[in-house]
């Protein structure tokens, strides 16, 4: 017996809801055509659909996410690191209430109940017309430090897979891993785990337009930001895969529809609205931020991670800043408009010398960053920008390193504040290899400051 299936796949769409419309015309589309035709469809999203860059999903926690996604109508969906971590314990275990969709997840647990969470199963098996049955697992990319602070403890791959492809493989003819883990990661699997038929890619954003096989495995991946859609067909005969194909199709090259644009704009202005009503503060004076000087915001923002962090010292760049504050009512649509990058403030502690090394590191890229464009580790901005500090400071003739005004012990220890994207990304090593860093996960960066001008300026 011959039977066809389609696999429909998105992944890393971040809230870029300027795409939605077409996707969503595609994907109902294109299953009820193959449908139609007597053939399997499946409809997956691979995690990140949701982030908190977009206002409207900031105002409803990723909700509005979930509702647009239950319109498609998804077989499944898996969680990135958006969901994961852009999103407190409470607001991640809300999310997903009314979800009309399966998650699956495989390595994720609840820290306080030491169970999986509540809205996740841990693999889908979808049964077709004429009997074959495809597996569906899911592993995201395990951040460990971020994960616990919001009380998850993320497993690795390999502590996993092995029970689960012992339990599930032999009830399928077809299995799937849905991989929030990235290129790298997706090819040490499929080289370790041959059991996997098909490895469906995201969280680096990569683009593989007729997939990459490794052994029997191939794997599939569609880019970022809903610019593809993923498709990948798979020839059955007899329970056994005889061919399969992956394709990308461009949104792009989608036809619009005469509403697009109206809905495109409702969510944003929807959005705007709703952080519009949250009052944060009463501005006495206009607070302007630089991305290539120190500023008021810049200052302010210093002493507000000071502040949570109880620490003495820290260090921020001015292309967080994308706006002004102006006098008068800050609003939480204010906050997200300057500060839209999902960044948690992390106090790290350096003895003297690693401290000394660190300023050493970022003395060394601060004129290659200050314009310089970057992207992703929760940077939303355009360029990195000035690199500012309070409570330290740096001597260009004798390359010391000062704390309020004295020398650096070598040997003592410092504490300083500054934002996770600093550890991610790769212009700073020392603070990832010895800066012992202690994440604060109730909060990003925008609400902190936020928090910091209520406190002082209260509505």
């Amino acid at each position: 017996m011959n039977e066809r299936i389609t696999i429909l796949h998105t992944n890393d769409i971040h809230s870029h809801f300027e795409n939605w419309p077409k996707i969503r015309r595609y994907l109902i589309g294109t299953r009820r055509q193959l449908r139609e035709k007597g053939e399997t469809v499946i409809t997956v999203d691979l995690g990140d659909a949701m982030d908190r860059v977009h206002p409207l999903s900031e105002a409803t926690n990723g909700k509005i996410n979930i509702e647009l996604m239950n319109k498609i109508g998804y077989d499944a969906a898996t969680v990135g690191n958006n969901e994961g971590i852009g999103n407190s314990h409470e607001q991640l275990n809300a999310m997903y209430d009314d979800a009309e969709f399966p998650i699956v997840l495989d390595n994720i647990i609840n820290k306080r109940t030491r169970r999986a969470p509540q809205w996740a199963e841990s693999s889908k098996i979808i049964t077709t017309d004429k009997g074959v049955k495809i597996g569906l697992l899911a592993c995201t990319a395990p951040f460990s430090a971020t994960y616990r602070m919001n009380d998850w403890i993320p497993l690795e791959v390999d502590d996993v897979l092995p029970n689960l492809l012992k339990r599930i493989r032999p009830k399928v003819d077809v299995l799937v891993l849905m991989s929030h883990l990235g290129i790298d990661v997706d090819r040490a699997i499929a080289s370790k785990y041959p059991e996997f038929d098909v490895i469906l890619g995201s969280h680096t954003h990569h683009l593989l337009e007729h997939g990459e096989k490794i052994g029997q495995t191939i794997l599939c991946a569609a880019g970022k930001w809903g610019r593809y859609i993923g498709q990948v067909t798979l020839n059955i005969s007899d329970h056994k895969i005889v061919d399969k194909k992956a394709e990308v199709v461009k949104t792009a090259s989608l036809s619009e529809s005469s509403g697009d644009a109206t809905e495109i704009e409702r969510y944003q202005k929807e959005g705007e609205s709703l952080l519009r009503e949250k009052k944060v503060a009463v501005l006495p004076k206009d607070y302007p931020g630089s991305w290539v000087k120190r500023s008021l915001l810049m200052n302010v923002s210093l002493k507000a991670i000071q502040f949570v962090t109880q620490t003495e010292a820290s260090i921020l760049n001015g292309g967080l800043f994308l706006d002004d504050l102006h006098q008068g009512v800050l609003t939480r649509y204010d906050l997200h408009h300057i500060l839209p990058h999902p960044m948690r403030i992390v106090k790290v502690r350096l003895n003297g010398y690693n401290l000394w090394r660190l300023i050493r590191e970022m003395e060394k890229n601060r004129n290659h960053l200050r314009n310089s464009i970057v992207k992703g580790n929760g940077f939303r901005g355009k360029v990195f920008g000035e690199l500012v500090y309070d409570g330290i400071e740096f001597d260009p003739l004798s390359k010391s390193v000062s704390w309020h005004g004295q020398i650096l012990d070598p040997g003592a220890d410092y504490e300083i504040a500054t934002v996770d994207n600093f550890i991610y990304c790769p212009f700073f090593p020392t603070l990832e290899i010895v800066g012992h860093p202690k994440y604060i996960g109730d909060r990003f960066l925008r609400d902190v400051v936020g928090d910091y001008f209520g406190a002082k300026y209260p509505v």
